[in-house]
């Protein structure tokens, strides 16, 4: 069977790009989130850098669903990557000159997410363009193993490159970043992007007005958010890290990578096997057993348990991701696909650095423990909820509306 990594150059290049990105940003969340505890010894501090770089998502929404929308998503991309090369080399700065802090920790952490809340669209609006659609599932699938692979290597790379000292990290991600550039300007697509509307009020919100009335695409991005906004665990890492599992960066490294072991597998898999019938029920089962494996990881005390029920996480939160951005893109027009990319953005943004933020909270407030197993709980509690909310999303067959 060929790939869409050998018959389309443009999403090679696409995919390249997008692991570079992902693999420097992944070295970095380790380093930060390793120096911030170092500085604070604080659970907050650690939700807030989540928080931090979620805001700038949430204020920008609309400017940068146009942006994707009305401008050549290749330059916008490499824009936002420059921007993140820049953080990271002010981090290398800090570092050196030793003046890095709690409150530049998180300025940097405003800055990063405002460079990825125009990424994130960006990069999703983009794809779609870049093979046929009856391509897409398989391009998102292997798109998604690409991600994973790089989220396994990258915190372990980071943990085992800190021993060098935090500066040996932030160099090598800022040479990632420019070769992610350069990957994104090496794109030539292979569809022309559909003529785009000008601007005006209902140009603005069309991309929620639009998710709104589909409610199966509403359902599915709404459902994630909450899953994992509960659900997650990956803020508190340094602590169980630390406290619990007693194991150092390395061993945070690790545990980091875990989720994205599972998700890569899983991954691979969907890329061969697409899912073809029940798409809606495998995406609700996903979800709750991901809530059945946050629940294990809570209550374990082994590294090796630990580290199981982390790879189990991200195993089952992958099958929905494909099925999730695979119903979405199929189901959006491509003149819109910024608009609602952006607002997906937010709904992704919000299930994971709104969710490290709730998971610092709940943390500082009840324990890392006891705030995990709030959250898997939660998890379940949410996928029950959305059965009844949004059955017509539970009945889905197909991943693209009416086949």
């Amino acid at each position: 069977m060929s790939s869409p990594l050998a018959d389309y150059p443009a999403f090679r290049n696409f995919f390249l790009s997008r692991v570079a990105t992902t693999m420097a940003n992944q070295m970095m969340m380790v380093v930060v989130a390793w120096q911030m505890y170092d500085l604070t010894n604080n659970a907050y501090d650690l939700g807030m850098v989540g928080l931090a770089q979620f805001l700038p998502a949430l204020a920008l929404v609309l400017v940068t669903g146009q942006a994707a929308d009305r401008y050549d998503r290749r330059r916008v991309l490499a824009a936002c990557l420059a921007g993140q090369l820049l953080v990271s080399a002010l981090l290398l700065a800090g570092t050196f000159g030793g003046w890095l802090n709690r409150d530049f920790i998180l300025l940097a952490s405003v800055a990063l997410g405002t460079a990825k809340a125009f990424q994130m669209p960006t990069q999703q609006a983009l794809g779609p363009l870049l093979v046929p659609p009856f391509e897409l599932p398989r391009a998102l699938a292997l798109s998604s193993a690409g991600t994973q692979f790089a989220i396994i290597i990258g915190p372990a790379a980071g943990g085992f490159l800190y021993v060098g000292g935090a500066k040996v990290v932030y160099g090598v991600t800022a040479i990632l970043f420019l070769l992610a550039i350069v990957a994104v300007l090496l794109i030539h697509l292979e569809r022309a992007p559909a003529p785009r509307e000008p601007v005006s009020l209902q140009t603005l919100f069309a991309g929620i007005g639009f998710i709104w009335r589909r409610k199966e695409v509403l359902g599915a991005i709404s459902l994630d958010l909450f899953a994992v906004l509960l659900g997650g665990a990956t803020a508190l890492l340094p602590i169980f890290a630390r406290d619990i599992l007693h194991v150092g960066p390395w061993g945070l490294g690790v545990l980091r990578s875990a989720p994205a072991a599972g998700a890569l597998l899983v991954s691979l898999y969907l890329a061969r096997h697409p899912i073809h019938r029940k798409a809606g029920k495998v995406m609700f089962g996903a979800v709750a057993l991901y809530g059945v494996a946050t629940l294990v990881f809570a209550l374990s005390a082994s590294f090796w348990v630990s580290l199981a029920a982390l790879a189990l996480t991200g195993a089952f939160d992958m099958v929905s991701v494909v099925i999730r951005q695979s119903l979405v893109q199929l189901d959006t027009p491509d003149e819109m696909r910024g608009r609602v990319s952006a607002v997906n953005s937010i709904f992704i943004g919000a299930s994971n650095q709104l969710g490290e933020f709730e998971s610092g909270l709940t943390a500082a407030w009840f324990g890392a423990v006891t705030a995990v197993l709030i959250g898997g709980a939660g998890t379940l509690l949410i996928v029950a909820a959305w059965m009844k909310l949004f059955p017509s999303l539970v009945a889905r067959e197909q991943l693209a509306a009416g086949q």
